[in-house]
Formats: C-alpha cells, structure tokens, sequence
C-alpha cells in the first residue's frame, strides 16, 4: 500500500508537469494561422522600427515571440514548410518532401498536390504555361488539386473530427498548395488563379462555389489595379535599403524593372497577374478575400472554435526576384505591415481579438543574394550543373558497374534520381553505386554534401544536425537517390529556364529560421530565446483547443502559449 501511495503521489507530481487541455469556456471563438512565405526569423525584428501600429508590432510587443525558431528539415521549401506547420510532422512522416518529386510508378515528376480526379472548378484556371513562373506547377499534367499526398492529419483535421464536424476550417492563399496544405484534409481551401484573376478551389472542396465566392469574384478587385504601379510606400532615404535600388543583379522580369517604381501594366495584359503577385497588391487580395470569408462563413460565432489559415505568398515572389536584403522585399515588408494591421483590426471588429488566437510564422527563410553579399565583402555564388565536366565522372561510374544505358533519370530539387534500368538492376550494388556517386559529386563547386539514400534507409549517418535534417526529409516512396546540400550561400538560380536572384530550400540557418509569434486570448507579451521548432505549432495549437494531436506530429508543447 504504501508503495502504492507513494506510485500514486508521483503519477500526481508527474501530472503537474504536462500541460492541460482548454476547458470550452477557455478555447478560443478563432484560430488564426498566418504563414508569410520567405519570411526569414530576422526580418520582423529587422524593420521593427518602420512598422505602425496593429501589424507586426502588435504580434511583437503584445505576443509570444519566439526568436529562435527554425524548422527541423532540410529542404525548406513551400510545400514542405506549410505541411510541417499544418500537421506537426517532419516530411518522412507527412511525405511532401519537396515541391516537386519523381515518382516511379507513374514514371514522371509530379507536382506536390496534383490530383486529376478533382479538378478547378473555374473554367480556364488552370496553369498558363506561357505566363507561369513558377516552374513546380507547371510540372503538373492536370489542374486537379487535393491534399490526398499530405499522409498524415493537421491540426485543422483533428479540429473537425473533435468537434463532430461543427468547426469551420479554411485555407487561403495566392498559391494553391499554401492552401491545401493548410486547410488539410478535412478543411476547404481557395487560391488564387493567375489564369482566370480570380479565387478559385477544386471539386474536391465544393461542387459549385458558394454564392459569396461568385460575389466577391464579380466584383474585380484584382483587375482594380490595372494601369498602377506599385511605388515606395515612403521617401526613399527612409529606407534601410535604399542604396539597393539600383542593383545589376536583379532580374527584369518582362518589363516589372529593376528599380521602382514597378509598372503592373493593364488588366488584360499578358502578365498582369503575375506583376500584381511580384507586388503587394497580391497580399493585399488575399487578406480581402480572407475578410470576406470570416463574414460570409460566420467563423468565430459560436462556442466551437473555428480555423482560419492564411498565408502570404508575396514576400517570397519579391525575395526570390529581388533577395530579402533588398528596397523592394523591405517596401513590401511595410505594405504587408499594414495588410496585417488591416485584418486584425477587421477580426477584432467581427470576432474580438480577445477570442482569437494568432499564430504567426513561415514556411521557411532564405539566403541573401550572391550579388549583395558580395557588395559587403560575403562570398557566395551560384551552382551551375550545366557548366560541371561531369562526363568523365559518369564514365568512371558506368564503367565501374556495368553500365551501359543512362545513369540518371534527372535532378528534381534536392534529389538525384537513378534511371530506373540502374536502379532497379539486381545485380548492381546500390550501396556502393550511391556511394560511388555521392564521392564523384563533392568535387564539383558548390557541393557541400552528396548523401545516398542507402545510407539513410540504413541510418548510417554521421550524428550531426545537418545529417538529421537531411534523414527528417526522407520518404522512401518518394525521395530520390542521391540527397546534395549545396555550400552556404550557393544555390541554382534557375528555376526551368528563369533565371532569379534568390533560392532557398537548403538545411542552413538562414532557410530554416523562421519566427514563430502567438498573439491574442490569453497571450501574454514575452520574448522567448531558447530553441524551438515549427514542429511545435500543431501540437500547441491542439493542446489550445483540446483536440487529439495530428498524428504524426513530433514536437514539443510551447508552454508559454498555455500560460505556463
């Protein structure tokens, strides 16, 4: 008995330890979920003094701000960051390791969230091959979206199961897999169609639109800015960056210009819609259409709580074009300022922010451009593959195992894929072939590591925090052969034949490091140092609304958001 006793009086001690799901009359009316893609962790703190009042500055000094933030896996890029917010898990367990992958049953490189069993519900919206810069879409052979490849459950999932299906879920965005990702599996999502100009989902949502889609659609803010430009929000020598204007190495895209102002040109030209994405214009529709949502959905109206999850595609359009550490990506920085400050005024009108919970962070950061660094007195530079002398590497290889056709199926960022005749040849050993190729690849400039997928199946890796961010973002069905981590500071700056200034998708600092910022019902202003990950967030924001955790999260409860 009294070992019993004493058993029961630690299982009490243990208890007081964990953290305590929300009573109902504690969980919020509305959750939040902000992602602003390409928002690397220092970037808010950086322009503190420029922002107003609302925005930024109301997530900075009234909220949790969590400074030392990053993400846990190595390719850090869109799909990938969005998924690992929604759903608490690393890319081996959600399985969106990249934008794009290879997959080898269908013979062909798939977009993340393709799907030809649901299509657009709008006629003409699917991808403009023409006009598209963003090459991981056009990789798709249809415009049917879903998250049915996301393999594990979201937060926003877990929300609606908990609830019997009463809680409203919700993801928006200018792209369609920050949405997907976002509003999961149980959730209904909208993006944004450069193709047709306006908001558009997929028949796996909806099989007609509902009347206030068709609304706010008719109503044409997009064309609204057609013949503007956008233009410096403020005098120039306000500017941390203002001698950045008039840099060399930016692109000019089709006329958009290296230097401001930055002409969007009429509505029914051919790049309209992508100019008024490369501006802050296009934030500017996303938190409009994303009002209208909360209105017409009633969200935040009753006792159950509902999700909102909103993510910010422009900082990373203008980061890649034009580097973080630039006068437009600081401008568009101000403008979002003011986006945001906009949308929390409109969500304390309707909702009250003392019934909502806002979560801030970002899919993932970025590096500086080759050509700012180099104007302080930083090396780095661009990877170029077409310029390797690969071809005695490749003999030295076939010859060494028998080979006689193609070695390679092809690079799809950040995998090399073996040609499926090497792979799937029984009589080569995959070990040492990988092993092989991975030894022949460092040589090459700007290869900082070749990791062969043999050895993370068998985990034999050196113990590093590189070495597991690499293995966090390895899926067996889908990743490639041969994992290559480019120097810091490197990258490839082509993205299928468009040459920009930025790339991310690496496992360095400065693309894993995001901020990570809580606000509103019950949030307490602090300013947290110590290391977490986006991998909390899922976990946390359950734990606040007293549902199951996703299932395949891994993280760990942020305890100050709790109050603890």
């Amino acid at each position: 008995m009294r070992m019993l006793s004493k058993y029961k009086g630690f299982l009490i001690c243990a208890m007081g330890l964990l953290p305590v799901a929300a009573t109902a009359q504690d969980q919020p009316r509305l959750i939040v979920q902000i992602t602003v893609d390409q928002l690397r962790g220092d970037m808010p703190t950086r322009h503190l003094k420029q922002f107003g009042e609302g925005g930024f500055r109301y997530l900075l000094e009234e909220g949790i701000h969590y400074n030392n933030a990053h993400h846990t896996h190595a390719n850090t890029e869109t799909i990938v960051g969005h998924t690992t917010l929604a759903t608490g898990a690393n890319p081996a367990a959600h399985g969106m390791i990249g934008n794009l992958w290879y997959d080898r049953e269908a013979g062909r490189t798939v977009y993340n969230i393709e799907d030809q069993d649901y299509s657009i519900l709008t006629s003409g919206a699917d991808v403009d091959d023409e006009t598209e810069i963003d090459p991981t879409q056009r990789a798709a052979t249809s415009d049917g979206r879903s998250p049915r490849t996301i393999l594990t459950s979201t937060f926003g999932d877990e929300l609606v199961v908990n609830t019997a299906g009463q809680a409203k879920v919700f993801g928006v965005s200018i792209k369609d897999r920050g949405a997907v990702a976002m509003a999961g599996h149980a959730g209904k999502a909208f993006w944004f169609s450069k193709a047709a100009g306006e908001f558009v989902t997929s028949s796996y949502y909806y099989d007609a639109y509902p009347d206030w889609v068709d609304a706010w659609n008719s109503k044409g803010l997009p064309q609204s800015y057609s013949d503007r430009s956008w233009e410096l929000l403020n005098p120039v020598d306000s500017y941390l960056f203002a001698n950045s204007n008039a840099d060399g190495y930016k692109p000019d895209f089709a006329g958009f210009g290296r230097t401001f102002p930055h002409p969007l040109g009429s509505a029914d030209s051919k790049y309209y819609t992508t100019f008024l994405t490369l501006s802050p214009f296009g934030d500017h529709i996303t938190a409009d259409f994303a009002k209208t949502l909360i209105d017409a959905e009633d969200l935040g109206d009753d006792d159950v709580t509902d999700f909102l999850a909103v993510s910010f595609s422009v900082t990373d359009y203008v980061g890649h074009f034009f580097g973080p550490s630039s006068l437009e990506a600081e401008d568009n920085l101000l403008h979002l300022d003011r986006t945001l400050a906009d949308f929390f005024a409109y969500i304390d009108a309707e909702v009250g922010l003392d019934n909502t919970l806002i979560v801030l962070s970002s899919d993932h950061g970025a590096p500086e451009a080759p050509g700012y660094l180099a104007s302080v007195g930083m090396p780095g530079g661009y990877v170029t593959p077409d310029a390797w002398d690969t071809a005695p590497a490749v003999e030295r290889i076939k010859e060494r195992f028998g080979i006689s056709g193609p070695l390679f199926e092809g690079y799809y960022h950040p995998y090399l894929t073996l040609a499926a005749e090497v792979r799937d040849n029984p009589d080569i050993d995959r070990v040492k072939l990988e092993t092989m190729i991975a030894d022949e690849l460092v040589s090459f400039e700007g290869v900082a590591y070749a990791v062969p997928s043999a050895r993370l199946r068998e985990g034999s890796l050196p113990d590093n925090a590189l070495m597991q961010a690499v293995l966090n973002n390895y899926h067996p069905d889908r990743s490639g052969d041969i994992y290559l981590v480019f120097q810091p500071e490197w990258f490839i700056n082509d993205m299928d034949g468009l040459s920009v200034t930025v790339t991310h998708g690496s496992p360095w600092r400065y693309d894993t490091f995001v901020p990570i910022l809580f606000a509103g019902q019950g949030i307490s202003a602090q300013k947290m140092s110590r290391r977490v990950h986006t991998i909390d967030v899922a976990l946390t924001l359950s734990i606040v609304a007293g549902t199951r955790p996703p299932s395949g999260v891994t993280g760990e409860v942020l305890l100050e958001v709790l109050g603890q």
